[in-house]
């Protein structure tokens, strides 16, 4: 018996010096991983390496556990909403408002160029009165989208910190004309909420509203957003939405890399975080029922001799249970080797670092692509794609991924339609939402 239990003791062992990563081992329902994206490095070199930290979501609790809700819907009802926008908007905030519980709270503001507060935030259960009012609702002059989401906000402060689950759903059709209107106006509007833990999702519908800004305001706020071409589509869009709201599971995610002597963080992919002395620190408002989150840094870690191992860094989680609502830690390392066989090296990549961190470099591309032909180099834009798309490709068929295939025949898709039709307003909300949805790993589309 002795000689077994020696025997599982040496595997355990080896296991954990042959696994180039480590998971975290953890009772907390939230399991974070830290990867590098090879599980050997090169010795004898200083280089750069890409972290990938990963937060796995469990399942969302039942209906009687989930945290009560706190939505309030800002509706754009201005002049260019009139007829069929405005109908299915009212159906998709109807259905939205029958999918909600006794113990949820709803308010819904509208705004033209006045904003209204037709539903004053209350309990969900008023269902009859509270459809009346959105019935009620018609369409009327300019777009003050700034004051309607911060209307929003004020009715959502009525019922701040009493343990719900906070979130504005903003639908607009129009460039913002009444008011604070710029996109870095809307940023600042939604960085100030996201401390409140109130985030904003936006629903830009048609081909006429303002993409940055609606993305700007849904990234500082930690939201989602979406582009929806057809008005038909919104009863999907809001039923996706609440679904996501409706299994939060953990609140106020806050993430620490801490880079260990030797390693040096160098930036932080797609995300918005803070990098001092030596740590990684980014904010979640939020994480779904089995959803997966995770972050990219890129980090330049010095010369070490062959067969040496080095822990890399340690990623510390906190965050509040939205069942429990008590703060809950979780924590992981990641350890690598260093080789000179550089065969053994090229063996070891990590194919899913790799992937998501390729994916992320593309997405970044289109915005950049973006930012060149609003200069007017198309052809710049156009050849910055292209190089993504190429990289993509070679990277899906050296390692045999498809999903780094796939996306590439959907950027090559892309291109082609902007060849053919050019840089209008539809390819330019399409490439800036899908930019933003692939870096914030937004669960619906």
């Amino acid at each position: 018996m002795k000689s077994i239990t020696n025997k599982i003791i040496l595997m355990v062992v080896m296991l954990n010096v042959l696994i180039p990563f480590s998971l975290a081992a953890s009772t907390s329902p939230v399991i974070c991983r830290i990867e590098l994206d090879r599980g050997i490095l090169p010795a004898g070199e200083k280089q750069k390496a890409v972290l990938k930290v990963t937060l796995d979501a469990p399942e969302a609790p039942g209906e009687e556990q989930r945290p009560p809700v706190n939505l309030s819907i800002v509706l754009d009802r201005s002049g260019s909403m009139a007829g069929t926008k405005l109908e299915n908007a009212k159906k998709a905030a109807i259905e939205a408002l029958r999918r909600l519980g006794d113990k949820d709270i709803f308010s819904l503001v509208i705004y033209d160029h006045n904003v209204e507060t037709i539903v004053p935030a209350q309990s969900a259960r008023n269902t009859e009165w509270i459809e009346g009012r959105i019935r009620s609702i018609h369409a009327g002059g300019n777009t003050a989208l700034f004051g309607g989401v911060s209307q929003g906000a004020s009715e959502i402060r009525k019922n701040l910190g009493s343990g719900y689950t906070h979130r504005i759903i903003l639908l607009s059709d129009g460039l913002a004309n009444v008011g604070p209107s710029g996109p870095d106006d809307l940023g600042r509007l939604g960085s100030a909420l996201v401390k409140e833990n109130i985030s904003v999702t936006t629903v830009g519908v048609g081909t006429d509203y303002n993409e940055d800004l609606m993305t700007r305001l849904s990234q500082n706020s930690d939201g989602n957003s979406y582009f929806v071409e057809s008005d038909n589509d919104l009863s999907r869009i809001f039923a996706a939405e609440l679904g996501d709201v409706l299994s939060i599971v953990a609140k106020k995610v806050i993430l620490k890399i801490r880079c260990s002597d030797g390693v040096s963080p160098v930036s932080i992919i797609g995300r918005e975080g803070r990098i001092k002395d030596g740590v990684i620190e980014l904010y979640l408002n939020q994480l779904y029922g089995k959803q997966q989150k995770y972050a990219l840094i890129e980090v330049e870690i010095s010369s070490k001799k062959s067969d040496e191992t080095k822990k890399i860094a340690t990623a510390n989680i906190s965050y509040e249970n939205a069942v429990s609502q008590k703060t809950e830690n979780v924590s992981a390392d990641v350890i690598v080797k260093f080789s000179k066989n550089q065969e053994e090296v090229n063996k070891s990549i990590n194919i899913d670092v790799q992937r998501e961190y390729n994916i992320n470099i593309s997405a970044v591309a289109q915005d950049k692509a973006i930012s060149l032909a609003d200069q007017g180099k198309k052809k710049e834009a156009i050849k910055e794609l292209k190089g993504s798309i190429d990289n993509l490709r070679t990277l899906g068929k050296e390692t045999g991924d498809k999903n780094l295939i796939n996306r590439a025949r959907e950027m090559e898709a892309q291109v082609d339609e902007i060849e053919e039709k050019g840089w209008d307003a539809k390819n330019r909300k399409i490439l800036r939402t899908d930019s933003y949805q692939m870096i914030q790993q937004q669960k619906h589309k």
